[in-house]
C-alpha cells in the first residue's frame, strides 16, 4: 500500500465551510469539468503519496475545519506563460475535527498520522461553531 500525504492551506477570504464552497462552486462552474481547483506555482515533490488517497485540508480563520479529495494535479500554463499546477478536487467538503493553525504561505505537507479526523455522521448535522468560537476553543484544547 502507497504511503498516504494530504496538504494543508489557508483558505484566504473565506468565513466558513459554506462560503468556501460557495466560492468553488462559482468557480467551478466556469470550468469544462466543473471541478473545484486551487491553482498553484509549485508542483508538489511528494506527487505519488498525495494520489495514493491525499486530501487538502482547509485552514479557515485560524483552524482546520474541512478537507476535500485531492482526485488529480494538472499542468495548467498561466497568461504570464508560467507553468503551474492545478490541484484538481472532489467537490465534496467534508467537515473535520476543528484544529487551531498559525498562518504561514503556500501550502505544506500534512501526514496522515497528522490530519485531524473526520466528524461522525452526527457532528456533521449539527449547526457548525462559528470560526473564532472554534478557534479559541481548539487554542485551549477543548475541541
Amino acid at each position: 500500500m502507497d504511503k498516504i500525504t494530504h496538504l494543508i492551506k489557508l483558505s484566504v477570504g473565506t468565513d466558513s465551510v459554506e462560503s468556501l464552497a460557495t466560492w468553488q462552486q462559482m468557480r467551478a462552474a466556469e470550468r469544462p469539468d466543473g471541478l473545484p481547483r486551487h491553482v498553484t506555482r509549485m508542483w508538489p515533490r511528494r506527487e505519488d503519496e498525495i494520489l495514493a488517497g491525499g486530501s487538502i485540508y482547509w485552514v479557515i480563520k485560524g483552524v482546520i475545519q474541512c478537507r476535500q479529495r485531492i482526485l488529480r494535479l494538472d499542468k495548467v500554463t498561466g497568461e504570464d506563460g508560467i507553468n503551474r499546477c492545478a490541484i484538481i478536487l472532489d467537490p465534496e467538503l467534508i467537515r473535520t475535527a476543528n484544529v487551531q493553525r498559525r498562518p504561514f504561505q503556500g501550502w505544506r505537507y500534512l501526514t496522515a498520522a497528522d490530519a485531524p479526523p473526520d466528524l461522525s455522521n452526527a457532528a456533521r448535522t449539527e449547526e457548525p461553531l462559528p470560526a473564532e468560537l472554534a478557534g479559541a476553543l481548539a487554542e485551549i484544547g477543548v475541541l
